[in-house]
């Protein structure tokens, strides 16, 4: 990593041989065939202990995973957009119990699926507008299309349905439209992996009255440092730029997005607050120490440390489990609650996972991960591409690792 020197691992309370593990456990999933390549890096007490890059970031043209490949790194965007949004809340914009309708008249008066197929969907109508609240803790109603298990699912998946990626109108057009379909559940009743980061991507557009792109690379991504960080690959890039790839039936590899050819190498009219950027481990890390500082990093402060605090809390009544049908997650629903724009570990006994309660964290759909661990002064960056993130436990596997190793 360019921006922080590698320390002793036994400086921070860490032990090198059991960081080791760490260094078997990257080789023995890339010399399977089963991952391409992967970059991992453990940060503790602010300085980084462990940084390794191991295996292809292009199988096809045969190019190695260094420290500096970019990765898509698909729903780690949204913690950046809900810092966005929330340094928006620190200016008095807005209360976190407001409707959305205020800034979005569309969603004034949603309903809500109530039976019925995709042809005759049933509805009636919502309970309570939706909130800021709602849209940060993904208990807003809405949902994704790539989950197929409800009729509300395939109008986002119709040809003229909603998709923050692929989408070539505009943010405000996108958002307009999701607001004309059913919401899957009452606003505040459960928990939804949704759009809804990507509908703050349109509030902080619409708040701070500049594009959303143009707002968090300006206001969040640029004065974190965050040198790799952005909605597309620029030219002198490319050859930075890693291979997308899903998982064939019997556990190879299969490109999905040739970094030659793939739609990152421009900038695009839709940008996902949810799901669009990309960036670096070097980069993600510099996040993590911004979060793990309570708001600030290299004399920067970009909020405040009780909004931090806010942010990593849990504001689910309960645990996921408790409000959500487990139809897909970046984590367990089990011990995990979820705060303004992260999952929050409550408890690591009922999660079935070592960890630590208040560490907050999550994943992209490519298997990425990141947690920060504010009791350990911890955190955890994985990078590598490969869809969906379910393919393999990698990511619980690392956490039993990266704890272990922790020796003070």
């Amino acid at each position: 990593m360019d921006t922080l020197p590698l320390v002793s691992p036994e400086q921070v309370g860490l032990s090198a041989a059991r960081l080791a593990r760490v260094s078997q456990w990257m080789k023995d999933w890339v010399d399977s065939g089963r991952l391409p390549g992967m970059v991992t890096c453990v940060m503790r007490k602010g300085e980084l202990a462990f940084a390794e890059a191991y295996g292809k970031a292009d199988v096809e043209r045969n190019k190695a995973v260094r420290p500096d490949t970019i990765f898509r790194i698909y729903s780690m965007t949204k913690p950046l957009t809900s810092t966005a949004i929330m340094m928006l809340y620190e200016e008095g914009r807005f209360q976190l119990d407001d409707p959305i309708s205020r800034f979005l008249p569309a969603f004034k008066s949603m309903r809500v699926f109530a039976g019925g197929s995709r042809g005759k969907i049933e509805s009636v109508p919502a309970e309570r507008e939706i909130t800021f609240r709602d849209l940060l803790t993904h208990t807003s109603g809405l949902t994704y299309g790539f989950m197929e298990s409800n009729p509300v699912d395939a109008l986002y998946r119709a040809k003229d349905g909603v998709d923050f990626q692929t989408a070539e109108t505009s943010l405000a057009e996108v958002v307009d439209k999701l607001a004309t379909f059913p919401l899957i559940a009452q606003p505040g009743k459960a928990w939804n992996y949704s759009v809804s980061t990507d509908v703050l991507g349109r509030l902080v557009e619409v708040i701070a009255g500049e594009p959303f792109e143009k707002y968090l690379v300006e206001k969040v991504i640029r004065p974190l440092g965050m040198v790799d960080t952005d909605f597309h690959v620029p030219k002198e890039k490319h050859g930075r730029f890693a291979a997308n790839y899903s998982a064939t039936p019997e556990g190879k590899l299969s490109l999905l997005d040739d970094p030659a050819k793939s739609r990152y190498l421009k900038p695009r009219k839709v940008n996902s607050g949810g799901g669009g950027l990309v960036s670096t481990a070097a980069d993600y890390l510099r996040f993590c120490k911004f979060m793990l500082n309570k708001g600030e990093l290299d004399g920067v402060r970009l909020l405040g440390r009780k909004t931090v605090e806010l942010m990593t809390m849990n504001h689910l009544n309960g645990d996921m489990a408790d409000m959500g049908t487990p139809r897909f997650s970046e984590s367990t629903y089990y011990g995990i609650g979820f705060g303004l724009g992260f999952s929050v570990m409550i408890d690591p006994a009922k999660a079935h996972i070592v960890g630590t309660p208040g560490e907050y964290a999550w994943g992209g759909a490519a298997s990425t991960a990141f947690w920060c661990d504010p009791m350990e002064d911890m955190a955890v960056v994985l990078l590598t591409q490969l869809m969906p993130s379910s393919t393999y436990p990698i990511r619980r596997e690392l956490r039993v690792l990266a704890y272990q190793a922790i020796v003070d």
